[in-house]
């Protein structure tokens, strides 16, 4: 057992802090300090607080070495993303050829890259690049009411080729029929699926 001597304002601080830090990891290194000030058993600290062994073990030597400061360190990093390598070279490309979806969007990384991830991940690492699907707005379909086709019909004769009609009468022009989304950069570039 790892024997601690603890003063009152490292108690007081260890109480305010396990509260109030804003990493929710140090707040539980906190209160497993906390509770190990008031000579509680390494067991009982353990199920309090839904630790290992090791992780106890790990913070009350961080504690004993360095302090306060030593459990306000967050080492965790993280694991380097595979697709983090090629990010530069997707970006542009993906600028070149906007994807309509995060399943194309999906098939065009793996063509280019080799790695395979799920539409999710996908759109995690699209947005860590900065970047967000946006959906457009649709053209409301025909009117239930006679009252209101008949001011749709009246409002379509007014305009030269028809709302959303191409010369000859057919879906075109700014709105093909289908449903688009927009992935824009967070500097307000969009890229236009």
């Amino acid at each position: 057992m790892i024997q601690l001597e603890f003063t009152q304002a490292e108690i007081d601080a260890l109480e305010t802090e396990r509260y109030t830090h804003p990493d929710p990891k140090v707040q539980r290194k906190m209160e497993t300090l906390y509770l190990k000030s008031f000579d509680l058993p390494h067991h009982l600290i353990r199920r309090i607080c839904h630790l290992s062994e090791p992780a106890l073990v790990r913070y009350l030597r961080a504690y004993a070495q360095e302090g306060l400061g030593g459990l306000k360190q967050n080492r965790y990093r993280g694991q380097p993303s595979a697709l983090g390598e090629h990010a530069p070279s997707l970006e542009a490309y993906l600028r070149q050829h906007p994807p309509a979806s995060s399943a194309q969007a999906q098939q065009m990384i793996e063509r280019q890259t080799g790695v395979r991830r799920s539409p999710t991940q996908i759109r995690a690492f699209l947005h860590r690049l900065g970047m967000k699907y946006r959906k457009t707005g649709f053209v409301p379909g025909k009117s239930d009411t006679p009252e209101k086709q008949a001011e749709q019909a009246e409002y379509v004769k007014k305009t030269p080729t028809g709302v959303g009609r191409g010369a000859g009468g057919q879906a075109g022009g700014a709105f093909p029929g289908c449903r688009s989304f927009y992935l824009y950069r967070v500097s307000g570039l969009p890229l236009v699926f």
